[in-house]
């Protein structure tokens, strides 16, 4: 008789399954950039390596498959899409490095609005007079969500920038007082890495939380839970058995995201008659991906360049048509 094995529920990878700290994770941008010259891949930006954009909801598009090799090559076919509304961003601060290590910060006094929702030190130093002693800059970005329809508060996120030290500072210099479009920074055709928290379910028993299959309705102690909570010796229970607790609003990230189009609402509408549901109307810019996105309506979500883009991915090729 073959030994009888049972695999665990539950990936241990992602662990303790609590609630994220906070809305936007943070990136390892170092082991993006190491990806992209180790591959020698070309950027996809000549500046930012990210951008904010908002879950408004999802569609079924219209596109024509170019892809090589492809069942459905040249012609029409229909595919999941998300769209993300992107409001303009800002640069709230210019943060430099030494050794991973913030040496100083340059913070942008000059926003009337940004005073009013953000706490900006009294002094700072100046982008014309930077440190004499640092490895690397990056950049702190503001949205402007008052143009959208989801919030006033604007979101605040770290971003590398792509280049040498004296181009970063020369990017930073030149968007310093600038908005920055979605469009500078993405262009259809390229593959992103989406980053942001999934939807929160709150407490959940083991079967919904770790996969469990039900016992017998016969069983003792409930059908809904495990069947044992480990042996008498070593007498504890181990963090290893799946119980009852948390679900969702955790960090994930979905890679190798195709961008199909990249748009904005004044030269194609593509709101729905009466708005995405839970959203609204899309108001500013927009861009519109393949497939779905974590997290419900409203939510955050972070941009950035593909960490391990795999050649499946970057060979696929869909000219977007419209929306259904």
């Amino acid at each position: 008789m073959a030994k009888a094995s049972f695999p665990r529920s539950g990936s241990l990878q992602y662990w303790p399954r609590k609630r994220a700290q906070k809305e936007i994770p943070s990136v390892n941008w170092d082991a993006i950039q190491q990806s992209h010259s180790h591959h020698s891949l070309q950027s996809p930006a000549e500046n930012f390596m990210g951008f904010l954009c908002y879950k408004a909801g999802m569609k079924s598009a219209f596109v024509k498959d170019s892809t090589p090799n492809s069942l459905s090559k040249d012609k029409k076919i229909v595919v999941p899409v998300t769209i993300l509304e992107c409001p303009p961003m800002k640069i709230f601060a210019v943060r430099f490095y030494k050794k991973n290590i913030v040496v100083t910060s340059v913070m942008n006094q000059a926003d009337k609005e940004l005073k009013r929702v953000l706490k900006l030190a009294k002094k700072t130093a100046s982008l014309d007079s930077p440190p004499k002693d640092f490895d690397d800059l990056r950049v702190l970005v503001y949205s402007l969500a008052r143009l959208t329809s989801v919030k006033k508060t604007p979101d605040v996120a770290e971003l590398a920038l792509e280049g040498d030290l004296q181009k970063k500072l020369t990017f930073a210099k030149e968007y310093w007082n600038k908005e920055i479009r979605v469009g500078d920074v993405f262009k259809p055709g390229l593959l992103v890495d989406v980053r942001g928290l999934t939807t929160g379910k709150g407490l959940s028993g083991p079967v919904k939380r770790f996969g469990l299959g039900l016992k017998a309705h016969k069983s003792e102690k409930g059908v809904r839970r495990p069947g044992s909570l480990g042996p008498w010796h070593p007498a504890r229970v181990t963090f290893r058995v799946a119980q009852a607790g948390q679900l969702g609003m955790f960090s994930r990230i979905i890679y190798n995201q195709k961008i199909l189009a990249v748009g904005n609402i004044q030269e194609t509408n593509i709101n729905p008659p009466g708005g995405f549901p839970h959203y609204g109307n899309v108001k500013t810019d927009y861009l519109i991906l393949r497939g779905s996105a974590q997290g419900p309506d409203k939510r955050q979500l972070l941009l950035t360049w593909p960490l391990r883009p795999s050649k499946k991915s970057k060979k696929k090729n869909y000219e977007f048509l419209e929306l259904r």
